[in-house]
């Protein structure tokens, strides 16, 4: 109406569970904001004490629901599970009743089938986003009844039935794509980022502290490392004992700039990291977890190694020899080093979330 008050759209982004579900949601939910302040977005997933946290620090809008995974468990526990996601579904439909949203984004988890299946009742398109280069069981499951289904990665579409598949990228968070300072501590050294995740990753923790007695010329680098809480302590020690410059820490909250001071990353492969390593052109030596679901963190390594944007370590391969090995060799062939930068910024989509944000 003519002088009246503008309403933009109104969005629920539902699921998480884990930082590589949320993380790409809340990018999501920044593109809507900087798309049109007007718009309004209301996050709904089972109030884990992360997302709570981390939705709460950032000033977004959340409501909890009930639901728990089917995958991995006993018939009695997946008749519980069925349980919670009709009672989950009920509590998603008064949340959409309320809400009035324009549209259910899925973000993948168990929490995202309720709120999808409760749009779809109510009448509410829905789309969903996919992570992973193998689509999670939810999104398996519901991709039939999404008007979208965004892909992070282009093999992925082959494996979902929708018809409706778009190939934009995993969305990155703004934070990463445009750090406030430019790192410049260390620069002259060769400076090596091991980033585990929110927990750390204790393998690669294990294989590192191993590396140091193998590594040539310890005075030319220098070690960012995010061990996790149980593991910091040992790791520092470590380092210390060697006599080697590092910065330890259980968890990094400025990640982008700790991004942006690395020569060479050493990780997992999530898919939000992933995610974030190529919208950066970051190179990167990848140790996929090897129990996540369905293995997906091995092909989402695969799919850079076998394109020359990463190297991919298999876990079960993993020594503090070869660590060595790798790190000395990337330290001594900047060539190589920067070819694969610039392969992995190929597979960089830094405008994931706008391209999401502008097709809905």
């Amino acid at each position: 109406m003519p002088g009246g008050k503008k309403r933009g759209l109104r969005v629920i982004i539902a699921g998480g569970g884990t930082g590589g579900h949320l993380f790409p949601g809340i990018a999501i939910a920044e593109a809507f904001g900087e798309k049109d302040p007007a718009n309004r977005v209301l996050f709904v997933n089972t109030g884990k004490p992360f997302e709570k946290t981390i939705l709460k620090e950032m000033g977004m809008d959340q409501k909890q629901i009930t639901a728990s995974g089917f995958k991995g468990q006993h018939l009695s526990q997946k008749a519980a599970a069925l349980m919670k996601l009709a009672r989950g579904v009920f509590e998603a439909v008064h949340i959409v009743r309320e809400f009035k949203p324009n549209l259910v984004l899925g973000i993948g988890s168990y929490a995202s089938g309720a709120a999808v299946l409760a749009g779809r009742l109510m009448g509410v398109k829905v789309a969903l986003h996919e992570q992973n280069s193998l689509p999670g069981m939810a999104n398996r499951m519901l991709s039939p009844m999404a008007q979208r289904v965004y892909v992070s990665f282009e093999q992925t579409a082959a494996r979902l039935s929708s018809k409706h598949v778009r190939v934009t990228g995993n969305p990155v968070r703004k934070e990463i794509l445009h750090p406030q300072t430019r790192a410049q501590e260390g620069r002259e050294r060769f400076t090596v980022l091991i980033a585990g995740g929110s927990q750390g990753a204790h393998a690669v923790n294990r294989a590192m502290m191993a590396a140091l007695g193998s590594l040539r010329e310890k005075s030319t680098y220098r070690f960012i490392h995010q061990t996790g809480q149980e593991d910091r302590a040992e790791v520092e020690t470590g380092y210390w004992k060697c006599g080697v410059d590092a910065v330890v820490q259980p968890f990094f909250d400025d990640m982008a700039e700790q991004y942006n001071a690395a020569d060479l990353v050493i990780c997992r492969a999530g898919a939000t990291t992933v995610a974030e390593i190529t919208a950066l052109g970051k190179p990167a030596l990848l140790v996929p977890y090897p129990f996540a679901a369905d293995d997906h963190q091995t092909l989402n390594a695969r799919t850079l190694d076998e394109s020359g944007a990463a190297e991919m370590i298999p876990q079960e391969t993993l020594s503090g020899r070869l660590l060595a090995q790798r790190i000395d060799y990337h330290r001594r062939h900047p060539d190589r080093l920067a070819q694969m930068g610039r392969q992995a910024m190929g597979f960089g989509r830094p405008g994931a979330a706008r391209d999401i944000v502008e097709d809905c």
